[in-house]
């Protein structure tokens, strides 16, 4: 991509009402656009690291033998009357059809899921099963806020998992989690597994992930020597008390939660009447798990992890294009015209390798501006021809975590970056 074909631009400075980092950066840089409180477009550049990490959560969704469907966003009122959730979830937006009928837009979907499996499975023989969409959910949030973070429509990762036995349910739970981990350490995260209250799906622990970040809604009992945390809205023992688990200290912490797991039970299958017959030719209700991810909260919540005073820093795993080719605009003709083709020859030849390039290739902006975008924009590595680094016959690398440049030649530059894209 040419910026000169982007439509998008970055802005000199953040919403002016923004508070949270990924309001302002995802906002400034053009990844969104804010349509209303709590409602984003997603343009080029966002849509394309919401895409990465779609795929990666394809990955092991798919790895752990889940199948993906797609549910509708529009569901009629009965399900959720036979749930009695249409008057209880207050974050539900109801709507009602010029043919009177009235439906909700999809906060959730275990009112869709669960007469679907039940319309497929008669016998022990078809669990376990699981599967999953990626989709976009809408919640009536009377207070939308921090950017991407918490959102009135937003996309979401739901799978839902249907088994003959509790030890069955919490066996594909434990390898969920697993998952879950592997997920968020390929998106650059650092989750924090921490205990949680079932809500009103069960009277046991829930689990969130959670980024540890000061811009954290939730506040966390964890513990200062060992892996355990728990949600303080559950906790018993408090800052300064000791772990249950190791005996130490146990601190408190503020998360954004990007990930939750549930054991449903036989709630929902009740609701339905979701047996199979058994072996032993019984009927039996089925138990449910769900496991949800926050897509383009987990996009939020990256920003927050990783950024500093001047732009994002994306992790290369996830970042909208791996290379940014920046070329310096010099008043010497010749010398210009050398720039732009050399820049152009990189950039037809990593285009040809497959790589993403975004290459500024601006004539009517200063260097200064530039160099702010590609603060701004982060992108994994910035590689910078300029009348300065010609006398070097040379590009001047930079990675964005580091404050370190360096050259390197114009004919090593192309196996150079190739090196670096193929890198994990």
């Amino acid at each position: 991509m040419r910026m000169t074909q982007l439509f998008t631009k970055t802005a000199k400075e953040p919403p002016h009402d923004a508070e949270s980092a990924n309001a302002k950066l995802l906002v400034q840089g053009g990844f969104v656009h804010q349509e209303m409180a709590g409602v984003y477009s997603w343009l080029p550049l966002g849509l394309k690291t919401l895409r990465k990490v779609e795929a990666i959560i394809r990955e092991e969704m798919d790895a752990l033998g889940a199948q993906e469907i797609l549910m509708p966003g529009l569901q009629p009122k009965e399900n959720w009357m036979t749930t009695g959730r249409w008057d209880t979830v207050d974050v539900l937006f109801k709507l009602k059809s010029q043919t009177k009928k009235e439906f909700a837009l999809g906060a959730t979907h275990e009112e869709i899921v669960t007469p679907l499996v039940k319309s497929f499975i008669s016998s022990y023989k078809d669990l376990p099963l699981a599967v999953y969409q990626i989709q976009t959910k809408y919640r009536d949030e009377l207070r939308a806020k921090s950017g991407v973070l918490r959102g009135r429509e937003f996309g979401m990762k739901d799978l839902y998992s249907f088994h003959l036995s509790q030890e069955d349910l919490e066996d594909f739970y434990g390898r969920a989690m697993e998952a879950y981990m592997r997920v968020f350490g390929r998106c650059g995260i650092r989750a924090k597994v921490t205990e949680a209250s079932g809500g009103d799906f069960s009277k046991k622990f829930s689990h969130e992930f959670h980024l540890e970040t000061p811009a954290g809604e939730d506040n966390i009992l964890a513990c200062t020597a060992c892996s355990f945390a728990r949600n303080a809205e559950i906790a018993t023992v408090k800052k300064g008390g000791s772990c249950p688990e190791c005996g130490a200290a146990l601190g408190m912490t503020k998360g954004i939660e990007i990930g939750n797991i549930f054991d449903l039970g036989h709630k929902f299958a009740e609701a339905f009447n979701v047996e199979v017959t058994t072996e032993d030719g019984e009927k039996q209700l089925v138990y449910m798990g769900c496991f949800g991810i926050g897509i383009t909260r987990l996009v939020g919540a990256i920003v927050e992890a990783s950024h500093d005073d001047r732009g994002i820093i994306w992790p290369k795993s996830v970042a909208p294009m791996a290379v940014h080719l920046v070329s310096l605009s010099s008043k010497d003709a010749s010398l210009q015209a050398r720039i732009r083709e050399t820049a152009e020859g990189l950039y037809d030849d990593l285009e040809k390798e497959g790589i993403e390039v975004l290459w500024d290739n601006r004539t009517d902006v200063s260097a200064g501006e530039k160099l702010v975008d590609a603060d701004l924009l982060g992108f994994p590595l910035r590689l910078i021809i300029s009348e300065k680094t010609l006398k070097d016959n040379a590009f001047e690398w930079k990675l964005r975590q580091e404050k370190t440049s360096s050259l390197v030649t114009v004919q090593d530059i192309r196996d150079e970056v190739i090196a670096f894209a193929a890198e994990e």
